[in-house]
């Protein structure tokens, strides 16, 4: 891919959290959420899905309930113009403790050498601590959203998170401004 990415959380932070969603009618995108991953987008940077999906691993439903999720997400915002370089999920139980749920980093290294990227100049944006936690493992710079779990974890997530956005729209905003702070520092 060779250029910037943006890792997100799924539920949460670009659609509604459904508790153990696998039902794709129940995917529902977040106010914002098409915009400012649009905006994203169009600054070039690529968007990689980043999800823990415990529920593959308690026996609620199978990895294709999960790919059919993530399909009917991507149905949505197709016509705003926005699409993922990749979606990459831990299928496990936090029992498991396994070195792909997140806040471990192995999502993140799995996709980066996968897509070719450098997690240390990336972007993590979720709405829990995990989220934050896995950013932080993988060197990447942290936004927690206070859409989802956001605005509940934001103290408990206060020294992991580098920056706090209310949706992804102030996300793109931070990372827009971040981005031209790069080039002209």
């Amino acid at each position: 891919m060779g250029r910037g990415v943006v890792l997100l959380d799924r539920d949460g932070t670009v659609i509604y959290d459904r508790h153990y969603l696998s039902d794709p009618a129940g995917v529902e995108l977040l106010p914002g959420a098409a915009e400012g991953l649009k905006r994203l987008a169009d600054l070039d940077l690529g968007l990689v899905i980043i999800s823990n999906q415990s529920g593959v691993g308690r026996g609620y439903f199978d990895e294709e309930s999960v790919r059919a999720c993530n399909r009917r997400m991507s149905e949505l915002l197709a016509p705003h113009g926005v699409a993922f370089e990749g979606m990459y999920w831990c299928p496990h139980t936090p029992e498991e403790r396994c070195g792909c749920r997140k806040p471990e980093p192995g999502l993140i290294g799995r996709a980066a050498a996968e897509l070719g990227f450098d997690p240390a100049a990336s972007f993590m944006v979720g709405d829990k601590e995990a989220d934050m936690g896995v950013g932080r493992n993988a060197g990447a710079t942290t936004i927690l959203v206070r859409t989802g779990k956001g605005a509940a974890h934001e103290t408990r997530c206060r020294e992991l998170t580098d920056f706090v956005e209310d949706d992804l729209r102030g996300v793109a905003r931070r990372v827009a401004a971040l981005l031209a702070g790069r080039e002209a520092g």
